[in-house]
């Protein structure tokens, strides 16, 4: 589409007044570019974590079955199984044994459990690579600890889980289950819960309500429940964040509006020249329009893209102690780049639109009153 001469003229002078006052343009778009960065950064970071999270519980049981004494997680008969193993709909139930283990020399706590399948026999254990930086450990080397007797116990390092898994593994140790029951002095008919798998997974609901009812001191987790779960403590997360850069946000809006809102006694004198040489109003605000689009766009798209090589390249180095909360054994992973463009759009309209529109309405106002008057103020 060819452009007319007036749509030339209009863009001319938009770099023209641009380029006039490029210090105070730069500044703007540096401050404007960081807390677009700060904003992206969290948005980005939250929601591949939710994603991360989606991902990993998407093998989990349908409902894990725990038992409560007193308010509290508790051991659980091994009988339980067969009781619930005859509800109509369950397809499987495996018990699980697992539990946590505090390192008091690297003051680090492991997560222990038995596997379904454990190849390496008595004496040997299978690591996270978190674990084996906290324990400055390797293959074939001897891990101890104490157990629940406070008796040393040592253990051989038979493997380390690779990489790829240490967002669920980073703290794992695994062990068969007569290491695991001698090391807690666990009986032999008591688990740790128990995973229920459901054929169908419209009656989730139902067979919950149906253990619940044969097995009262029960609380069965539905793996939707764990999911809105880590959705709900990203989120909270994430509000913490922005509640601590509340203050810079803030500042940052004052400082926008003031300097976009705030036309100088130079603009309003630029601004009646040009409705004396024959500006229309509508042409004066498509110049300060795109001027504000030009500062606002750019800011946008530079933090954007700082924004994602710090969260998918940098693991949001930043935020992460926040954002995957306290914790020594740190998984060291990348986030799977992913972009959600209903939160870009929510960012652009939250940072682009009220700063393009702060622009335009000071303008509006300054070509609406007589030439005469604008440049003799």
């Amino acid at each position: 589409m060819a452009w007319t001469d007036k749509q030339r003229n209009v863009i001319d002078f938009t770099l023209s007044s641009l380029l006039r006052r490029k210090g105070k343009n730069a500044a703007l778009v540096l401050v404007y570019t960081a807390v677009g960065f700060v904003l992206a950064s969290v948005m980005l970071f939250t929601h591949a974590l939710k994603r991360e999270a989606g991902i990993v519980l998407r093998d989990a049981p349908e409902i894990v079955l725990q038992r409560m004494v007193a308010g509290r997680h508790d051991l659980m008969p091994s009988s339980y199984a067969g009781v619930v193993e005859k509800i109509t709909g369950v397809s499987s139930v495996k018990p699980r044994l697992w539990g946590y283990y505090y390192d008091q020399l690297f003051r680090a706590n492991y997560t222990l459990l038995v596997p379904d399948e454990f190849r390496y026999g008595e004496g040997d254990i299978i690591i996270g690579a978190g674990v084996a930086r906290a324990g400055v450990t390797s293959e074939d080397n001897i891990m101890p600890f104490f157990g629940s007797d406070g008796k040393l116990v040592s253990f051989r390092v038979k493997e380390i889980l690779p990489a790829e898994s240490e967002l669920v593994s980073s703290d794992m140790v695994m062990m068969g289950e007569a290491d695991f029951r001698a090391f807690f002095n666990l009986p032999k008919d008591r688990v740790t819960d128990l995973a229920v798998s459901v054929a169908n997974p419209l009656e989730v609901l139902t067979i919950a309500t149906k253990i619940r009812q044969q097995l009262p001191d029960t609380r069965p987790v539905i793996r939707e429940e764990i999911v809105r779960t880590y959705d709900a403590i990203f989120d909270w997360r994430s509000g913490i964040m922005l509640v601590i850069l509340s203050g810079a946000l803030l500042a940052f809006v004052i400082f926008a509006w003031d300097k976009a809102s705030g036309l100088s006694a130079e603009e309003k004198r630029e601004i009646g020249i040009l409705k004396a040489t024959g500006w229309e109003t509508s042409d004066v605000l498509l110049m300060k329009f795109w001027e504000g689009m030009v500062i606002s766009f750019t800011s946008f798209t530079a933090g954007l893209i700082l924004a994602y090589v710090h969260v998918f390249f940098g693991s949001a180095s930043l935020f992460e102690p926040v954002m995957k909360g306290w914790a020594v054994l740190y998984p060291e992973f990348r986030i799977v780049p992913f972009i959600d463009f209903y939160q870009i759009a929510t960012l652009f309209f939250l940072t682009v639109v009220p700063y393009t529109t702060a622009t335009v309405i000071p303008s509006w106002r300054a070509a609406t009153v007589d030439p005469d008057a604008v440049m003799r103020t």
